[in-house]
Formats: C-alpha cells, structure tokens, sequence
C-alpha cells in the first residue's frame, strides 16, 4: 500500500471524474435544447403562427440552453461545495450524525472513541472527530473531510453496538484508508460537484408545476380558446427536463459507481495490512449480511452520500454498474475464501465489552488493571511486547533506532499491527488523570498548558500568573490540578497525548482557540527558548485546528519542480545534519547522504555552518516545501530520513525532528518501532 502512489491514483480519479462530468453537462445541454426546439416549436403551431422548420440548428435557442444550464449546473454544485467546505462534520451533520462526547459513560461509545484513538495514533495522523447516526439502525460507517485536519470518522448506531471490537477495528481501520489515501476529499468533491447535475430535476420539477398552474388558470380567463400554447410549451418543457434531470441522477450513479468500487477493495486490503486480521473486517461485512436491516441508510441525503459508505447504504441497485460498492460476498470471499455464501440471519448485538480500554493484547483485564504499567511502566516494555524485539519508543531519551529511507517511506500511510498494538500499549500508558482531561474541551486546554509548565520555579511562576490573568478561571483551575502528573510524566507521551486533545479542542469557539494559542504561545516562549515538543506543538495546532476554528485555508501546491525549493530543502537538511552530532565531519557525510538522494538535484548543494541552523530556519523552509507537490514530497522526506539514518540511527532528537517534518508535508508517519522498520 504505496501511500504516494495511493494519493496519485485519487488525483487521476479526480480528472477522471471531470471528464464524466462534462461529458454529462454537454449531453444534459444537448437533450434540454431538442426539448426547448420541440416544445417551442409546437407552441407556434397551437397559437397559430405556423413557421416552416428550415433546420434543427437554432444557434440562439442553444446559446440560451446553455448559458442556463451551465447556470444552474455551476450555481447548484457551487452552492454546495460551500456548503461542504465546513469538513467533514458538514457531511456527518446533514446525515444526522451527532458528535460523540469524548467524555463519554456509554461502553459503546468508549471502545468506539478508544478504537479510533488507537488507530490514528498508529497511523501517525491526529485523532479525527466521531460521530454517531443514532437513527441508523444498520450496520455502516464513513469517513469525511476535505483534508486529514477537518477528517470525521462517522458510524451507525447498529455498527456501534451491533460489533465486537475487533470487527470495529477493522472497520475503522478501513474508514482510515480512505483517509490516508486520498479518497475522502474525492469523496466530498464527488458530492459537491454532482449536486450541481441533480439540481436539473428539481428546477424541472418546479417549472412543471408552476406552469401547468398558470397555462390551466390562463386557459379559463379566456374560456378556453387560445392563448394557453406558451404556458402548455412551458409545461411540457418542464416536464421534459424533469425527466431529463433523471437521467442526470444516471449519470450521477454510474460516476460515483466509476470511482468508487475499486477503493473499496484496496481499503478493505489496507485493514488487514493494519489490523492483520481478516476475521474482523470479514465478520463486520458477514453480520451485515445476516441483519434485516442490512447497512442500510435511512435518512434522506443518503443517497447524495452513498459513495462515503463503508457499505452500500442503499437499496440494491438493478444494475451492477451503478453499484458504488462491489458485491458484499464478493469481499468477504476476498477476506475469507472458505467463506460458503451463507448468512446467518439477524445475529443478535454482542454483549458489552468487558475489558478496559485501551484493551490488553495477550492479557486479562483483570492483570491490566492490576498491573501499574498504565501509571508508570516504561514504554520500552510495552514496545518490545508489542513488536516482540527489545527496543523502546523512539522518542524516548537516549533511543537509538535503526531505519532507512526505503522502510520509513514504506511505512508513510500503511502503518502495520506492530503499531496498532504499540498505540494501546501508549494510550494505556498514560496517566488516567491526564487521560480523562485530555477528552474535554476545558481539561484538553488544562493538559496542554500544564506540559508546557518550566521546571524552572521562577519561570514557572510567571507563567502561571499569565494563566492566572488571561485563561478561563476553570481551564486555569484544572491546570493547577495537572500540574504534578504532567510534570511527573514520560517526555514520549506528550506528543500522542496532545493528539487525543485535538479532537476535544475542536469543540472551542474562535475566540476561545485565539486565546488558547495565544497563551500557549507565551507559555512557550517563557523561557526565551523553543524546544522540540514545544516547536512541534505549536505547529500542530496550526496545521490541524486554524483550518477547522478560523476558517484559515491549507497551503496549496505551488512548485512542481525541485529547483526553486532548493534553498528552503539545504536550510532543512543542514539543520538536520546538525541536529544529530556536534561534530562537523559526521554532519557532512549525513549532509552528503541526503544529497546523493536527491540525485542530479543535490548536486552542488553547500551545508549551512551550524550557527545558521534551528527550528527558526526550519520553519520558514517547511511553510514553503508545504507548497510542493506530492511526487516532491516524497523525495523530500527520503532525503530526509536518508540524512538523519546516516550513521545508521535514529535518534530520540531526529526521531521528534522526522514527525515534524512528514506532519509538515501531510505524509503521515507511524512511529519508528524497533523491528517494525530495518536498515
């Protein structure tokens, strides 16, 4: 599963979909003229102004069609593109999903928001927004959003309680391929620019009615002799362009069918990948074959939204080629190939999940409770259960890892079960104290704040009087509270934390997030220095809560070529060759190893001496390299891995470094684990 060949794939199907969109407007322009020739022709006819018909062509009729159509088409798919541009909670929203609190009591809704938890944390993306269609009786999910940043994972109510933990894992798991893959913001554009075909139906429909209204009341102010030919014409035109916009909906169906079958398949096979087990994916789609209610989607924008689904949320459709969704046995045999193609009828909803959340792979809950790993154990342990070899966290002090440029770009959107089960074993790691914070929106700004507390006495008094003066008197409060787990805390559990509170962070109004990072700002900066976890905060929020609260726009591409990115990518590499040693020979040789990456581009490139290298430069060069296209990208972050990895190692330090960048350039890392990459 190629994350950048993946990504690639979507944007042709992206062009593709324009081509089949226009080829639908000209053919919608085509029919809507020969029904205004006929019907207008006809008119002349019944009002006595018989014209002999010289040609089909009438160069100034088509000119009106047209312009009106590409009108309507354009104005409908504009309208709701806006609509859309609010993310992904747009979509959720107008199928009557409801934000789950992340503070949840329900069980249900705790193994969902602990699910999802795990598998962003595994997938190297921020933790999205959950929603649930409490009215959805069957079993089906969706992910939406135009961009990782604004991304909702979303799931029925059936799906929620109807099953087991691990067959929601490998929904979500599923759901989480989309994401990573391209397809959700395809997905939405589908949505948005199809709208504008629909549209035709409707504006048919109303022209029908209101014209069949007026030609019938015209007709008996006259006694009904004459003058109802043009109201009649009107009519029939409206009635023909009803018809008409149904075929739009055709056209509509076999696009959305077009382009999303086969993503199925693939995200189907990126779950196993992720879960590396197929019995749970496979299970999922087999009680959606034994439930009356099947995946069935209820609600009335199900339809416009059919192409999200994980599962064909409508009817059965006559014919094959309009099915968004290949044939559920035809997946399951894919999963399963003794699979016998029969169901079992209305399998009844798993009991509730007894274990605790995060759940322990290989271990009662009763010996996870128990344990005092979740307070306290070192997360070297917990790596080396989870991908059975000796290491620890790479963000850890002191960790060295073993890496290359081709494992970690292998690993870049299709992280492995060797990171999911890492990603429980780091959510049970965490301090229940900052845990439970961290899912609200007045303990997610607390928790933040108090990571950010100096251990410096006077410093750390100065901002908490900052707090004391200009946060909410309650945030304030709670930040106090935390102050001692926070500071008691590993360093490594900072960064996955600060993910979870993301999601809860959402929920502030714009004038509460200015506040919140203005003052996470000054609590940065307190120390008139800016470390790792600090610099790397801070950007995360901008990337993943300005585009969301403020409304701020994601960095568009601009440079398809490497050559005008060169300075801003020797600024980055210089200052990873730095980072990693103090000595001015090793940091040309993983200068140098970088730029033998980059083949004929990294000729003639010159290591910046250290004192004009740090997270200053680093920043202004990540804003620009943002701004490259995907294939450069890619390029980019093999040079960079190649730079770090040069004597062979990954750092704790090059490790935080390495997140920062690939967060950057929207290319989501797992973490590094010890045997889950190799030189």
């Amino acid at each position: 599963m190629d994350f950048f060949e993946n990504q690639d794939r979507a944007r042709r199907k992206t062009k593709a979909l324009v081509f089949y969109y226009a080829c639908a407007v000209v053919l919608i322009v085509l029919a809507i003229y020969a029904v205004a020739f006929v019907a207008f022709a006809g008119a002349a006819v019944y009002d006595g102004r018989e014209q002999a018909v010289e040609s089909l062509w009438d160069p100034s009729l088509f000119a009106t069609v047209a312009a009106g159509v590409l009108l309507v088409v354009l104005a409908g798919s504009a309208y709701k593109i806006r609509q859309m541009s609010a993310g992904g909670a747009a979509v959720a929203t107008l199928l009557g999903g409801r934000q789950v609190n992340v503070n949840t009591d329900d069980a249900d809704e705790k193994k969902l928001l602990n699910v999802v938890e795990e598998v962003a944390i595994a997938s190297g993306t921020a933790v999205p927004r959950v929603f649930v269609l409490d009215n959805e009786v069957g079993i089906n999910a969706f992910a939406a959003g135009l961009a990782a940043e604004d991304a909702v994972v979303g799931v029925t109510r059936g799906c929620m309680s109807r099953l087991s933990r691990d067959e929601l894992q490998g929904v979500i798991a599923h759901e989480f391929s989309h994401i990573l893959n391209g397809d959700m913001r395809l997905n939405v554009r589908l949505m948005g620019v199809l709208h504008g075909i629909l549209v035709i139906g409707v504006l048919g429909y109303w022209t029908f009615r209101l014209s069949a209204g007026s030609g019938g009341r015209r007709s008996r102010s006259r006694g009904g002799k004459g003058g109802g030919g043009g109201a009649a014409a009107f009519a029939l035109f409206g009635l023909a362009v009803m018809a008409i916009g149904y075929i739009g909906v055709f056209f509509g169906k076999l696009i959305k069918s077009a382009v999303s079958r086969q993503r199925e398949y693939l995200a189907d096979a990126a779950a196993v990948q992720f879960t590396r087990n197929p019995a749970g994916i496979a299970g999922a789609l087999k009680k959606i074959g034994g439930l009356s209610a099947g995946s069935r989607i209820r609600d009335s924008h199900a339809e416009e939204a059919s192409h999200f689904f994980f599962c064909n949320g409508l009817s059965s459709s006559l014919f094959a080629m309009l099915a968004t969704h290949p044939p559920l046995k035809e997946r399951i045999r894919r999963l399963d190939p003794a699979f016998d193609g029969q169901f079992r009828r209305e399998a009844p909803p798993p009991p509730p999940d007894v274990a605790t959340y995060p759940r322990a792979t290989g271990r009662t809950a009763a010996a996870a409770s128990a344990s005092s790993f979740a307070a306290s154990a070192p997360i070297a342990a917990a790596v080396a259960e989870a991908s059975g070899t000796v290491g620890t966290y790479p963000m850890a002090g002191g960790a060295r890892l073993s890496a290359s440029p081709e494992s970690v770009l292998a690993s870049i959107g299709a992280p492995q079960k060797s990171h999911m089960d890492f990603a429980a074993k780091l959510l049970a790691a965490i301090p229940p104290t900052l845990k439970a914070a961290a899912h609200e929106p007045f303990g997610a700004r607390a928790v933040v704040y108090a990571m950010l507390l100096d251990a410096d006495p006077r410093i750390r008094a100065a901002q908490t009087e900052r707090l004391a003066n200009h946060a909410d008197p309650q945030v304030y409060r709670e930040t106090v509270r935390l102050a001692d787990s926070a500071r008691g805390m590993q360093s490594e559990l900072r960064l996955p934390i600060v993910e979870i509170a993301l999601a809860a962070l959402t929920s502030l109004s714009p004038e509460q997030y200015r506040m919140f990072r203005e003052n996470v700002c000054h609590l940065a900066e307190a120390d008139r220095e800016i470390d790792l976890f600090e610099y790397a905060l801070q950007r995360m929020l901008i990337r993943h809560l300005d585009p969301v609260l403020l409304g701020t726009r994601t960095p568009s591409v601009q440079y398809y070529s490497m050559r005008p990115l060169l300075s801003h990518l020797t600024t980055l590499l210089s200052s990873l060759a730095h980072w990693g040693t103090d000595k001015p020979d090793e940091a040309r040789q993983a200068f140098g190893a970088a730029c033998a990456r980059l083949g004929a581009d990294g000729r003639g490139l010159v290591l910046h001496p250290a004192e004009q290298c740090g997270l200053g430069p680093v920043d202004g060069a990540l804003d620009a390299l943002a701004r490259s296209a995907l294939p450069l990208r890619k390029r980019i972050v093999e040079a960079c891995v190649a730079c770090v990895a040069a004597d062979g190692w990954v750092t704790a330090d090059e490790a935080d470094l390495l997140r920062i960048v690939t967060e950057a350039l929207g290319c989501p890392m797992p973490p590094l684990l010890p045997g889950a990459v190799s030189a």
